[in-house]
């Protein structure tokens, strides 16, 4: 299984075009509401999604947390701080990353990654550009510093082929 994690604030365009995309590719893909127990989750244009589960509802399963296979976290800036401040994020990433399975980023999420040292060695997927953007990232309160500046909009036009290219990640194995 692949999860997506919504955290409220996240944004809509990068968090739910992989999810569709990796969905046509017959992959299985939950989103699942991160910090919250409603399943509702706000995006950062008050647009409200309802998420496949929560996070209570995954880690009550009794292979969890080996039925995540592969994680994907999608934010905007006030997605990604609460994304980063999770503790289920923290036990997804280590978890899929020790056991091989493949973590991917978009938008500002790849500060979450950033900041836990997974992009030192590209063990992630990130949306395009963003990895040059976290060299030297700071994050104080709910402020980001960097080089460079995070935000939909350098990216927006690549949501698909991001997706595109995470979804053929995903299958070449199955090929």
């Amino acid at each position: 299984m692949i999860i997506v994690c919504l955290a409220t604030g996240f944004e809509e365009i990068e968090a739910l075009t992989p999810t569709d995309v990796l969905r046509r590719h017959g992959l299985d893909v939950k989103t699942v509401a991160v910090g919250t127990d409603t399943k509702q989750v706000c995006g950062s244009h008050g647009i409200t999604v309802v998420a496949d589960m929560t996070e209570r509802e995954l880690c009550a399963r009794s292979d969890f947390p080996s039925c995540v296979e592969h994680i994907i976290l999608p934010g905007g800036m006030p997605g990604s701080l609460n994304l980063d401040a999770s503790d289920f994020v923290d036990r997804m990433l280590y978890s899929v990353d020790e056991n091989g399975g493949h973590i991917a980023a978009i938008c500002a999420a790849p500060l979450v990654l950033g900041r836990r040292g997974f992009l030192k060695e590209k063990k992630a997927t990130c949306f395009p550009g963003f990895e040059d953007e976290l060299v030297g990232a700071v994050v104080t309160g709910d402020i980001c510093v960097t080089d460079g500046n995070i935000t939909t909009a350098n990216g927006m036009e690549a949501a698909l082929p991001f997706a595109k290219e995470l979804a053929r990640i995903l299958t070449q194995g199955e090929e």
